[in-house]
């Protein structure tokens, strides 16, 4: 299934070079989305040699795979960072992510147009039974400083609010692949070189020094802006790992809409709603409920989504269909600055990368050029809250060895590879080893080691992003074992069948 979004589907390519030879710099970026790209515009600026290693294109992680939205409180709740930190920290964080759209919307006035226009993000209830919820959170952003109001109304093409509805002005949105993208050329104008299609494949933390497979780089300083920290670091511990799926709808230009603004329905199912207009074309955006990275069932998550999609907008036909994966603190904070590493992190953002991994540039850049930031001690990596995050990180863990013990014990599947039809996925055993297997549409085998490489849980088949995903700390592979993102470094090592590469299967199967 083509999982593209509706950013990258309507943005303009960068086209920077791969890394080419031996390279040094006063600060390596690892990873090209909005954290790293709005670091290497800062770092720049101010005479720092930077180089930026994006393993894809710039933006093509979770920045283009996002929704487009910025705001002063956090997905889970405001009233969440007040009841584990209190209201005054509840208002740092209000101030700093406040600060956020601000920086965006001044490098957005030297831009072109991407889209960044100021609207209004409204929260309401599904039932009566959610109106709770609502209720504190208007409570929890007012005793954060926040511009939040009160109404007793959504617009009529929504689904009907069932009490008071929940108003915070001066919100924003944007096209986030064509904003990082003019990030990128900025950075590029004012001296950071920047290079695409140039994964790391080495890290060595102590030395400062990344290897790619076209080149390398020494540094003084390494910042890992990639959503996750690259190798084995602490934080992995301490962060559940969600996908969640989002789809644009088709809409013409004459139909009702919601109009500007972003709108999230609260409940037991759940929407985040926005529209958009990406040239002649106006589309509505619709994300849903979060899933646990390679534990749920992929296709089944995008199947209620459109059929939410459909029971409220019905007719109106799916232009594109993506998703993003998103790691949230255990304390409902992110983390960012110089971890154990001693190399620079900036991980734990929820759903809320785009204004966090704004905050994060801006923290990092702050204390690479000598003038730490306040904030960045209520966000250091490093930092030991016991209390306000010590359920969260049980409960990770123990989902982690929980995993590794079902899979190592139980058997998930018996198929023999030559038994794969085109399509189907299974893990298998092959002369003592087991391995994960797929055949392509076309016929061909794909056949690599089923074992993550970052701490050893085993993976799982995702049919609708073609890719094996480990629940453990959310690694994700490609059919032939080349790592799309999360902690991992190295591949899944393929296994080379030339007997079973091709041809007709010998009996039907079931796998996938």
């Amino acid at each position: 299934m083509d999982t593209l979004s509706v950013w990258r589907g309507t943005a303009q390519g960068t086209g920077f070079a791969m890394l080419d030879g031996e390279a040094t710099a006063d600060v390596l970026i690892i990873g090209g989305g909005i954290t790293g790209v709005t670091l290497a515009v800062l770092l720049a600026e101010q005479g720092k040699q930077v180089v930026l290693l994006e393993a894809g294109e710039i933006g093509s992680g979770t920045t283009g795979n996002s929704t487009g939205n910025l705001y002063e409180t956090v997905a889970n709740g405001m009233q969440e960072i007040t009841s584990r930190w209190g209201a005054e920290v509840a208002r740092h964080v209000a101030q700093e992510r406040r600060a956020a759209i601000d920086f965006v919307q001044s490098r957005c006035d030297k831009l072109p147009d991407v889209g960044f226009r100021r609207w209004a993000l409204v929260q309401w209830a599904q039932a009566t039974s959610d109106q709770p919820s609502i209720d504190k959170e208007i409570e929890a952003l007012e005793a954060a400083g926040a511009r939040v109001e009160r109404a007793n109304s959504v617009p009529a093409t929504l689904p009907a609010a069932m009490g008071d509805v929940l108003v915070l002005r001066g919100q924003a949105q944007f096209h986030p692949q064509a904003y990082v993208a003019a990030m990128a050329q900025m950075a590029a104008k004012a001296g950071a070189r920047l290079h695409e299609h140039s994964r790391v494949l080495e890290l060595d933390t102590k030395k400062r020094r990344a290897v790619t497979a076209s080149g390398a780089v020494q540094a003084r300083e390494i910042v890992m802006a990639t959503h996750t920290p690259k190798g084995i670091h602490l934080v992995h511990t301490e962060m559940p790992v969600h996908r969640e799926y989002a789809i644009a709808l088709e809409m013409d230009a004459e139909a009702p809409s919601p109009g500007p603004g972003t709108f999230w329905w609260h409940g037991s199912e759940g929407l985040s709603m926005r529209t958009v207009q990406a040239g002649e074309r106006h589309f509505l955006v619709l994300a849903g409920q979060e899933h646990k990275v390679g534990i749920h069932n992929a296709k089944a998550g995008l199947m209620s989504l459109e059929n939410l999609a459909q029971k409220h907008f019905a007719g109106r036909p799916v232009a594109w269909r993506w998703s993003a994966q998103n790691y949230r603190g255990a304390d409902a904070l992110p983390y960012i600055g110089r971890n154990a590493s001693d190399c620079f992190v900036a991980t734990g953002f929820s759903t809320d990368g785009l204004t966090w991994g704004t905050v994060a540039a801006r923290l990092i850049a702050a204390e690479l050029l000598g003038h730490k930031a306040a904030f960045a001690d209520l966000v250091k990596p490093n930092r030991l809250s016991p209390v306000k995050g010590a359920k969260n990180i049980i409960e990770e863990n123990v989902t982690v060895v929980k995993q590794l013990v079902k899979d190592y014990l139980t058997s998930r599947q018996d198929e023999k590879l030559s038994a794969l039809q085109p399509g189907d996925s299974a893990i298998v055993d092959v002369e003592g080893e087991t391995l994960a297997a797929w055949r392509a549409p076309d016929g061909e085998l794909f056949a690599v080691s089923s074992v993550c490489p970052h701490m050893g849980c085993k993976v799982h088949w995702n049919s609708v992003e073609t890719s094996w995903d480990c629940p453990c700390h959310g690694s994700r592979f490609r059919p032939d074992g080349t790592v799309i993102e999360g902690p991992a470094l190295s591949p899944l090592k393929r296994k080379e069948m030339p007997s079973l590469a091709g041809g007709e299967p010998e009996e039907p199967a079931t796998g996938g």
